[in-house]
């Protein structure tokens, strides 16, 4: 149990989530998903390098420097610095995808997944919430949004998505990472700022 515990833990990465909520705004069936396949490879390619490769990169370097004890970052203080970090790539992605003339729904869910993670450093300073369900209730809110902006029929993806976030939640429950308040203010705060950013 532990071991698939820590498999859902790395497969629903936070660092990972910018990019599932990428690919599923492109197949929902909205607009979105008829530009250009060109347009698209260039959106993936700057997400994952500044949501997910990048900011992995810097944590071998933070543990070289002894600014984290460990990978798993256990404690609320060890997590302040990589999550800003990470905000600031977060930045960056939003600021590149701009400069290319993204807009709409893309451009509005990058905005909301910095407002989370800003809000998820300065909570993790004194008390630590859980990134992993800010960032699968991000992705859910952001479907979400779509259905009641669009009215398109997502419910299988939001059936899946709710499943995933109960596994992802189990699992940090299971690893002892977190109290159960910590899972679940993770996933209202990632899901309400990315819903109301994405409806608006």
């Amino acid at each position: 149990m532990k071991l698939l515990s820590q498999i859902i833990s790395y497969l629903f990465h936070p660092m990972l989530m910018a990019s599932l909520g990428i690919f599923l705004i492109f197949n929902s069936g909205t607009h979105i998903a008829f530009i250009p396949i060109e347009a698209k490879r260039v959106i993936y390619l700057t997400v994952i390098l500044n949501t997910a490769i990048l900011p992995l990169s810097t944590l071998p370097l933070l543990y070289q420097f002894g600014l984290i004890k460990s990978f798993q970052m256990e404690s609320a203080r060890e997590r302040t610095l990589p999550v800003l970090l990470t905000c600031f790539f977060y930045f960056v992605c939003y600021m590149l995808l701009r400069r290319i003339g993204v807009t709409g729904i893309i451009i509005s869910f990058m905005l909301a997944t910095i407002i989370a993670i800003a809000g998820a450093g300065i909570i993790t300073r004194f008390w630590k919430i859980s990134i992993h369900t800010i960032g699968i209730g991000g992705v859910t809110g952001a479907i979400m949004a779509l259905t009641y902006r669009y009215g398109v029929d997502l419910n299988g993806m939001l059936f899946l998505l709710f499943l995933c976030s109960g596994l992802v939640a189990s699992a940090r429950l299971y690893l002892g990472a977190h109290s159960p308040a910590q899972v679940y203010a993770g996933f209202i705060w990632g899901f309400a700022i990315v819903f109301s950013s994405v409806l608006l």
